[in-house]
């Protein structure tokens, strides 16, 4: 065990049983990125004590400014490459949600990405470990690649190429669920892991290059909206209201609930049918235009969600048209401020040294 990965404190004893009603000291890290600020926002309105971990290289301080107005919350600057810090409270559970996960974002900066999937999932183990703390792995539908069985469910081992332009990603996640599942045998750490699909809502960034916030701005702007290929390839979009509450049922799931659990919506539409929803619900004069189709981009991605309907009684409710209405109303109230630019780096880079605000 490297120093980096060392158990300083006493070891609590793990906890195996279902999640009680009781406030509990959580943290999740990647907290203020899109998924994370919106999963702090229910734990604290359900009386929880929330530690927030991120380093805003994706995430942004403003997406949990709104939960200063609680006192049990505390967000913390630090990158998960390095230990969670000592200094912090003793956790009962741990959301990991630390990783860039749009393109433009994790290929910026590939090796750093694989070993976020790495050494931040190996940290938050240790620390689980030590706490004895329950873990919600957020892993992703992008381990299973370019899949050949659809729709996708958890026991497909995918279709992936582990030396592409998207591995530092697909194959950083598919190590992150071995690693933990590995670690979970052999400590007795419970573990949760979500294979997340496609998700929307408010606070997305908008430079993230994902398609939803692509095809709203481009037509909040009127500019043409960019097609990658014919347009037929085809996604799966769940509202993010719907997804924290497979998170929620997931991580207070008891053993009866084991491996990977997809989260998602299984509504499939094609990638040109999305970009006329929004020109429609926009109003807005934008054009489509075809660019190619970039290396390794799934044609077909619909997850079989049968695992969460039957083990946690989940299943979205949120109708894609709803879920567009609240996402564009999003964008348009951010008015002169949305990014001048698709691409490129908005924010800074996380330091990787502590830094404590309570807000």
């Amino acid at each position: 065990m490297s120093p980096r990965h060392s158990v300083t404190g006493p070891v609590r004893t793990i906890r195996t049983g279902e999640r009680s009603g009781a406030p509990k000291s959580i943290c999740v890290t990647g907290g203020a990125g899109f998924l994370g600020s919106h999963l702090c926002a229910r734990l604290i309105d359900e009386g929880h004590r929330v530690t927030c971990i991120d380093n805003f290289h994706t995430g942004r301080p403003d997406n949990v400014a709104h939960l200063a107005r609680s006192n049990r919350f505390e967000l913390v600057e630090h990158d998960v490459i390095d230990a969670l810090p000592d200094r912090l409270p003793a956790f009962d559970e741990i959301y990991n949600l630390a990783c860039p996960a749009s393109p433009v974002h994790y290929q910026s900066d590939p090796v750093r990405t694989a070993l976020i999937c790495a050494e931040g999932a190996a940290n938050v183990l240790y620390r689980a470990e030590r706490d004895g703390a329950r873990i919600m792995h957020a892993s992703t539908s992008e381990v299973y690649g370019d899949p050949e069985i659809h729709p996708q469910r958890e026991d497909y081992c995918g279709n992936v190429n582990t030396v592409g332009p998207r591995s530092c990603y697909d194959e950083g996640k598919r190590f992150a669920e071995t690693l933990i599942t590995d670690f979970a045998r052999r400590s007795g750490v419970v573990v949760k892991i979500v294979r997340i699909f496609n998700t929307y809502g408010p606070r997305m960034q908008p430079d993230d290059g994902r398609v939803v916030s692509n095809f709203i701005l481009q037509a909040l702007r009127g500019e043409d909206i960019t097609i990658y290929g014919e347009g037929q390839q085809t996604r799966s979009f769940c509202y993010v209201d719907d997804l924290i509450e497979g998170f929620a049922r997931l991580m207070a799931s008891g053993p009866e609930v084991d491996g990977p659990v997809n989260i998602g919506n299984p509504a499939e539409i094609t990638v040109g049918e999305l970009a006329r929803i929004v020109i429609e619900m926009t109003g807005s004069p934008s054009r489509i235009v075809h660019r190619p189709l970039p290396v390794d981009d799934p044609r077909r991605r619909r997850p079989d969600i049968t695992r969460a309907s039957t083990l946690l009684g989940w299943g979205p409710r949120v109708p894609l048209t709803e879920g567009l209405e609240k996402t564009i109303r999003y964008f348009a109230s951010l008015g002169p401020t949305l990014a001048p630019a698709l691409h490129g780096p908005v924010f800074r880079p996380g330091a990787r040294s502590e830094s404590v605000v309570q807000i």
